[in-house]
């Protein structure tokens, strides 16, 4: 498998951004447009899900919940082909060090759950309040730090709506709004201010809905490390073994 992005372009990028991620309003954010090559966003709109698809009516089940891991309720199998290769692609190794060049959080690891994250799709009428996200991963115990969302909606009607909300701490106004255009990615902080969504009812028309790719990135909770209990490995002779 080939990654969709150019390590020799993306790494770079990172560290370029960085200043301009930390120091964004109203939390440490970065909208990039075209950054999801175009014919990858047609290859994963030829395979979304429709609204009436099955796979929405299992998204949402966990996997270690079940008593029976059978491969059928494995997250990644339940995706067309592309929209898992795209998973892949955004777990990678390389993703994962343009995020930690970008954000500056180190030892940043992926979700192959996806816990709440992989692919969403809001229809007609539909809307996400303004909030702050979970903290914690609930099978992992991890802390989540970073929020990648990446929009498939080609020739979006701004009068529609749908448009990402950025709010103040403090919730007294919004400070961005990013439209849910095809390409555009917006990576952000995850914190119990980074308040967020689209709070307003999509006006697209019937058959019309609004997609996204969601990803997000956790680390060990600074407050409850183990690092600092770690041992190296421990190697023991055998009867009569000497070295």
């Amino acid at each position: 498998m080939t990654y969709w992005f150019d390590p020799d372009q993306l790494l770079p990028f990172g560290y370029e951004k960085r200043a301009e991620y930390a120091g964004a309003d109203p939390f440490p954010h970065i909208v990039i447009e075209n950054f999801l090559p175009a014919d990858r966003i047609d290859a994963i709109l030829a395979q979304f899900p429709s609204p009436d698809s099955p796979y929405w009516h299992t998204k949402n089940q966990p996997d270690s919940r079940k008593q029976d891991t059978t491969p059928d309720y494995v997250a990644e199998l339940k995706m067309p082909p592309v929209i898992r290769e795209a998973m892949w692609q955004f777990n990678s190794s390389l993703f994962l060090f343009f995020l930690t060049h970008l954000t500056g959080y180190r030892g940043l690891t992926g979700d192959p759950w996806l816990y709440g994250g992989g692919i969403h799709q809001i229809l007609p009428g539909g809307l996400l309040k303004i909030h702050a996200d979970f903290n914690v991963h609930e099978f992992t115990g991890l802390l989540r730090r970073i929020n990648v969302l990446v929009y498939l909606n080609k020739d979006w009607d701004p009068a529609w709506g749908g448009d990402l909300e950025l709010w103040a701490p403090d919730m007294s106004r919004c400070m961005r709004r990013v439209a849910p255009n095809a390409g555009t990615c917006v990576i952000f902080n995850t914190s119990a201010t980074s308040y967020h969504g689209h709070p307003d009812p999509l006006r697209c028309p019937d058959g019309r809905t609004r997609k996204s790719l969601a990803f997000y990135y956790y680390t060990i909770d600074p407050d409850h490390d183990p690092r600092a209990k770690r041992t190296n490995t421990v190697w023991k002779k055998r009867p009569g073994e000497t070295f």
